[in-house]
C-alpha cells in the first residue's frame, strides 16, 4: 500500500468517525432516536442509506466479477434486485412508514408485528427477534470476513488486522452514534460508492478507445458474451430474478422506511433511491465488462475475477484517487455491517431486555444496553469471522434468502391486507425459513442435484411462507376489532397524506 493511499483510507476513516461523533451530540438522548433518528431522515439520506446498507461489497466485487466470467447473462440477478427494489418502495415503504407509528411508535421489526396484531402472548416477537438476531450475527460475520480479505489482498495487511481494523471504525460509529450515525455515514458512503462506479467504468472505457472497440475486444473472446440468454434456463432465470422478492423481508432495509421524516417524503426517497441503484448496478456491470476487455488487451495479471475493480483502480488511476476508489469498497463493506448490528442489538433491547427484564427502564438505561448489545454482536461476529475460509457468497445468499422467505409475505400482508392475524404470521415465519433450510440441507436431490443448484432457495421458501400465512388467516380466528380499527386507521392517514399531495 502506497504512503498516498493509506491517506486516503485514513481520511475516510476519519471522515466516517467525525460523522459518528456529530450523531452522537445530535440524537442519541432517547430510543426512538438512537434506533430510528428519531424519525426525520430526508429523503436523500434515506434512499442511500437503504442502498448502501443492501449492496454491500457485492456491488464492486461480486456483481463485477460475475460479469466478467460469464457476460451479460450473469446480471439478471441485478434486474431482478432493481424490480424488487423499485416493488419495495411502492408496496412495503409508505405503508410501514404510517403503521408503525400508528401503532404505537414501533421501532423495530418484531415490536411492529407484536403491535400490528395485538399479541400479547410475546411469540410473536421472540420468534421474529431470534431470527433477526442468529441471522444478523451470521450475516455481520460475512461482512468482517470480506474486510479482512480486502486489507489481506490490496494492502497486505495480515487478515485478523483487516478484519479487527474494519470492526473497530464501524463499531466506534455505530457504538456512539446511532442510528443517525449509521444513516449518515451511508449516505456519504453511498457518494462515494457512486463516484467510483462511475468514474471506473468510463475511464475503463475511454482507455480501451470507446465502447465499440471494448465490444470488439469481449466479443472475441466468446460470441455469446455480449448475450443475456446465453446458458440461461427458465428455471435459472427464474432463481436470478427472485432474489428481488428478498427485499420485502430484509430488516436493515425497509427499518429505514420506517425512518423517513413524513410518508409524503417516499416518492422523492424513491425517486433518489431508485436513480441511484440504477446508475450503480449499470456501472458494476461495465465494470466487469470493460475490466475484461482490459485484461484481454493488456495482460493484466488477475487471479481473482472478482478483484477486477481493485485491479482497475490501482492500475489507471493515482494513489490518491485509487485510495478513494478502494475506499469505496470499505464503504460498500461497512454500510451493510453498521446496519446489521444496529438492526441486531435494538431487538436485543427492545425486544429481549425491555420486555422481560426492565419493562420499566429509562430512556438513557435503555440507550445504554443498546450500546453494549451492538458491541456484544460485534464480538460475537468478530469471533466467528476469525476463520478466513468462511464462505461470504453463500452465507449472504442463504441470509437473504432466509430473511425473504421468513419476513417478505408476512410484511407484504400485514400491510395489505385487514385479514391477516398473529397465527397467520407465526406459521408464514417458521415455514418461510424451514423451508429455506430444508431446500439448503435435506439429503434428497432433483435431477441428481441438490436443490439450491437447480432453484434458488427464495422462492419455494417465499411461495411456501405466503401460502400458509394466507391459509391460516382464512380458516382461522378472525381479526379482533382493535386490529381492525388500527388497520382502518392507518389507511385513512394513507389516504389524508395522499390527497394533501394533491
Amino acid at each position: 500500500m502506497t504512503f498516498e493511499t493509506a491517506v486516503s483510507l485514513g481520511g475516510y476513516f476519519v471522515l466516517m468517525l467525525a460523522i459518528g461523533l456529530y450523531a452522537w451530540r445530535k440524537s442519541t438522548s432517547n430510543v426512538s432516536e438512537f434506533m430510528l433518528g428519531g424519525r426525520q431522515l430526508s429523503p436523500a439520506v434515506a434512499a442511500l442509506s437503504a442502498g448502501a446498507s443492501d449492496m454491500s461489497g457485492w456491488m464492486l466485487m461480486g456483481l463485477p466479477g460475475a460479469i466478467y466470467l460469464a457476460g451479460y447473462s450473469a446480471a439478471w440477478i441485478a434486474v431482478g434486485l432493481l424490480a424488487g427494489a423499485w416493488a419495495n418502495y411502492l408496496l412495503v415503504a409508505p405503508r410501514l412508514r404510517v403503521y408503525t407509528e400508528a401503532v404505537g411508535d414501533a421501532v423495530t421489526i418484531p415490536d411492529y408485528l407484536e403491535k400490528r396484531f395485538d399479541d400479547g402472548s410475546r411469540r410473536l416477537r421472540v420468534l421474529a427477534s431470534l431470527v433477526i438476531v442468529i441471522f444478523f450475527t451470521l450475516y455481520t460475520s460475512a461482512g468482517l470476513v470480506a474486510g479482512g480479505k480486502l486489507f489481506e489482498a490490496s494492502f497486505g495487511l495480515d487478515y485478523t488486522a483487516g478484519l479487527v481494523l474494519t470492526a473497530a471504525v464501524v463499531l466506534a460509529y455505530t457504538l456512539f452514534g446511532g442510528f443517525l450515525a449509521v444513516s449518515l455515514t451511508d449516505f456519504v458512503q453511498g457518494c462515494i460508492m457512486f463516484a467510483a462506479l462511475v468514474l471506473v467504468p468510463i475511464v475503463t472505457i475511454a482507455t480501451l478507445g470507446g465502447w465499440s472497440e471494448t465490444q470488439a475486444t469481449v466479443g472475441a473472446t466468446s460470441p455469446d458474451y455480449l448475450s443475456w440468454f446465453s446458458g440461461v434456463t427458465a428455471l435459472g432465470l427464474v432463481s436470478s430474478l427472485a432474489w428481488g422478492l428478498g427485499y420485502f423481508g430484509q430488516p436493515h432495509i425497509i427499518v429505514r422506511f420506517m425512518a423517513v421524516r413524513s410518508v409524503r417524503d417516499m416518492p422523492t426517497t424513491r425517486r433518489i433511491g431508485m436513480s441511484w441503484m440504477l446508475v450503480t448496478v449499470i456501472g458494476s456491470v461495465l465494470c466487469g465488462v470493460a475490466g475484461l476487455a482490459y485484461v484481454t488487451r493488456t495482460g493484466l495479471p488477475l487471479e481473482d475475477p472478482e478483484t477486477i475493480f481493485i485491479a482497475l483502480s490501482q492500475t489507471l488511476f493515482h494513489p490518491y484517487v485509487a485510495g478513494f476508489l478502494l475506499a469505496a469498497i470499505l464503504a460498500a463493506i461497512m454500510s451493510t455491517i453498521s446496519s446489521q448490528l444496529l438492526v441486531s442489538s435494538s431487538s436485543l433491547t427492545e425486544d429481549f431486555y425491555k420486555t422481560f427484564f426492565r419493562r420499566d427502564a429509562s430512556q438513557r438505561e435503555l440507550v445504554l444496553v443498546g450500546r453494549l448489545a451492538t458491541l456484544a454482536v460485534a464480538l460475537v461476529s468478530m469471533g466467528l469471522a476469525m476463520d478466513r475460509s468462511s464462505s461470504i457468497l453463500s452465507l449472504v445468499s442463504n441470509a437473504w434468502a432466509g430473511f425473504g422467505a421468513a419476513f417478505g409475505p408476512v410484511i407484504l400482508l400485514s400491510l395489505h391486507w385487514r385479514r391477516m392475524t398473529a397465527e397467520a404470521a407465526l406459521a408464514g415465519i417458521v415455514v418461510g425459513a424451514a423451508t429455506v433450510l430444508i431446500w439448503l440441507y435435506a439429503p434428497f436431490a432433483i435431477g441428481g442435484e441438490a436443490p439450491s443448484s437447480v432453484l434458488y432457495e427464495m422462492v419455494p421458501g417465499f411461495l411456501a411462507s405466503g401460502l400458509v400465512a394466507i391459509g391460516v388467516a382464512r380458516f382461522g380466528p378472525e381479526v379482533s376489532r382493535r386490529v381492525e380499527a388500527t388497520y382502518q386507521q392507518t389507511i385513512a392517514l394513507l389516504r389524508q397524506d395522499r390527497a394533501s399531495d394533491r
